[in-house]
């Protein structure tokens, strides 16, 4: 095996990785393709007989008089009129209802859809918390469709701010009572929601709440069907995190103690947290058929509730998935940033411990974040550049022993007998055929952590630089529609950062065949041309971050190779060094001796096969 073989055995290996993920994402994107077809298909066959047409003031009619008859001691609560409380702090705004006590909607202030407009999360009608009350004896009522009192916005001395809501029995025997309070604190994501049960042995039944919550992601990147792939539902049972992408599976149930559980459509996250725990409970997703809905999710969580009065202690999170904040919070809910993950969870600590500090401390420096991709990636190829070295040494020296090679392959035109005395021919002269392996194969967990990086980095949504609008997506320079299978496999539109990355790959590949000693060899000399091809299509919808680190690191290799070529390796004298080296008496290492050795033994078998 010489240098080059072992260049395009790295190639092979990155490849592999590269296709064996995206064909596990595309699997998943499949199944969730067909999760819809199935629900379709069941809605269809389900679907009701035609109703009779009534007008929405009769409806919304009918729906009061049912209220107030399920609100039973709380029938002041069965009816009136929505009212909006907003509260917020410098990251986020509130809008708080009366019905159900709950928040209406959460807008984001440092966070802008591609319309302009700021984010919004838990803000469609889907979106909900919900629990259901004994009313009377025999009769019970859900929260969300009861009104509650609510309180003025109190400031407190410690600069959070407080509101509460109210729903109370107008049984005077039965003077049962619920308190939702919440509370915003300064620069924090984080809502306090403290549930307050007087009265909670009437209220409920079985000394359990069965807190249900419904929450709809809406689609805030674009492209809905990469905002899908990369979304998933996350929790921390009994302290050790876990999740599921949504296109992998369609609900979970739990049987122990779960401290949060949570939903993160790549950017953004809503976890819902109980202090004390939830004791079990399932949570159901599914991808309706809209071009607007990412997945909506419905969690059904229980809760102790044991004596008359019961606090029971929740909080939730609305805001970005960024890393260092929701660490600041728990270090398990850090862990929904996807920073590597599965079978990529090896290079999470390669993002958490240098590629996150370093890319901080770039962005100190330049406050460019195309810049700081610029200097992350000079930084990656400084420290990695005395590992590489002896494989750039090895390529100067097979360009030089290259015609030595080529006499050595029309004196023995067999591939095996080449393959003997090539290795015998490359040992007498000192050079460590190896070492080419090593720039292929320290790609792989620097590009799949890098790759995970860019993906997940919030703050690199909606960054431009240059031509790219936005750092997080592809950056699109011609759309050009569907166009039937070409659309399914490149794209609908062309990223010029990815065409760039793919450019100066083929450069590297030019330059690397310089040095190939066996140009009749169909692999060795078609691959290295045939990867680049690949990287077109691969890297076409992924984010321009990456494509432009790519295209970077591709033009420092092409640097350091011209450098140490010319400045750095002395030709002449490493000729010198070679011609001793081939005097002097070789010592074979056990496995060279083994490798001799079953070559021979196949070589007497081919010679003994062809006298037959």
């Amino acid at each position: 095996m010489n240098f080059d073989r072992n260049t395009i055995f790295g190639f092979l290996v990155l490849a592999t990785l590269l296709f064996g993920y995206f064909y596990f994402t595309n699997k998943e994107q499949a199944a969730l393709n067909r999760q819809q077809i199935i629900r379709d298909s069941i809605a269809n066959t389900n679907r009701p007989l035609p109703k009779i047409a009534i007008t929405k003031n009769e409806e919304d009619s009918i729906a009061t008089v049912i209220n107030i008859a399920a609100a039973g001691d709380f029938k002041n609560a069965g009816t009136g009129v929505e009212k909006l409380t907003i509260v917020e702090n410098e990251v986020f705004k509130i809008a708080f209802t009366n019905l159900g006590g709950q928040p209406k909607w959460i807008e984001l202030k440092n966070f802008k859809t591609k319309e302009g407009q700021l984010v919004k999360l838990a803000a469609t009608s889907f979106d909900k918390l919900d629990y259901s009350i004994n009313t009377t004896s025999n009769q019970t009522s859900r929260i969300a469709n009861l009104y509650f009192t609510s309180s003025e916005v109190v400031n407190n001395s410690d600069g959070s701010k407080s509101l509460s809501f109210t729903l109370a029995s107008d049984n005077i025997e039965n003077a049962a009572s619920i308190v939702h309070q919440f509370t915003v604190k300064p620069n924090e994501y984080m809502l306090g929601f403290d549930l307050q049960l007087n009265g909670a042995n009437h209220l409920l039944t079985g000394e359990v709440l069965n807190l249900e919550w419904k929450y709809r992601a809406v689609n805030q990147e674009g492209d809905l069907k990469y905002e899908r792939v990369n979304t998933q539902l996350g929790y921390s049972m009994n302290g050790e995190f876990d999740y599921h992408t949504i296109g992998r599976k369609t609900d979970v149930t739990f049987e122990n103690n779960v401290q949060w559980l949570g939903l993160r459509q790549r950017f953004f996250n809503t976890i819902l947290v109980a202090k004390n725990n939830f004791t079990d409970g399932k949570i159901e997703w599914n991808t309706p058929n809209d071009s607007l809905t990412v997945v909506q999710s419905t969690a059904n969580m229980q809760l102790k509730a044991i004596g008359e009065s019961v606090k029971i202690p929740l909080s939730i999170f609305y805001g970005p998935a960024d890393y260092q904040i929701l660490k600041s919070y728990n270090a398990e809910m850090s862990s929904l940033v996807n920073l590597g993950q599965g079978i990529y969870a090896f290079v999470s600590p390669i993002n958490k411990y240098i590629v996150l500090p370093v890319f901080d401390f770039c962005m100190k420096l330049v406050n460019s974040y195309g810049m700081a991709i610029l200097l992350l990636t000079v930084f990656i190829r400084l420290i990695t550049s005395p590992l590489m070295y002896p494989g750039y040494k090895t390529s100067a020296q097979m360009k030089i022993l290259r015609p030595d090679l080529a006499k050595l392959k029309e004196k023995f035109p067999d591939q095996q007998q080449f393959s003997m005395e090539q290795m015998k021919f490359m040992r007498e002269a000192g050079v460590n055929q190896f070492a080419g392996c090593l720039p292929g194969l320290l790609q792989i967990p620097i590009f799949f952590a890098l790759y995970s990086f860019f993906n997940a980095h919030v703050d690199l949504r909606g960054e431009n630089f240059l031509w790219a609008r936005d750092l997080s997506a592809y950056d699109s320079i011609f759309d050009f529609g569907t166009i039937p299978l070409i659309s399914s496999i490149y794209g609908n539109h062309i990223s010029l950062f990815t065409i760039t990355a793919c450019a100066t790959s083929f450069l590297i590949s030019i330059y690397s065949m310089s040095a190939t000693p066996d140009q009749n060899n169909p692999v060795l000399k078609y691959m290295p041309y045939i990867f680049p091809v690949f990287l077109l299509f691969i890297f076409n919808s992924l984010p321009s971050a990456l494509t432009w680190y790519y295209t970077v690191s591709n033009v420092i290799t092409l640097g350091l190779q011209f450098v140490i070529q010319k400045f750095i390796i002395d030709h002449d004298k490493l000729i010198l060094k070679i011609e001793e080296s081939r005097k002097k008496p070789k010592k074979k290492s056990k496995w060279q001796e083994q490798m001799e050795k079953v070559q021979e033994q196949q070589k007497k078998l081919k010679e003994t096969q062809s006298k037959r």
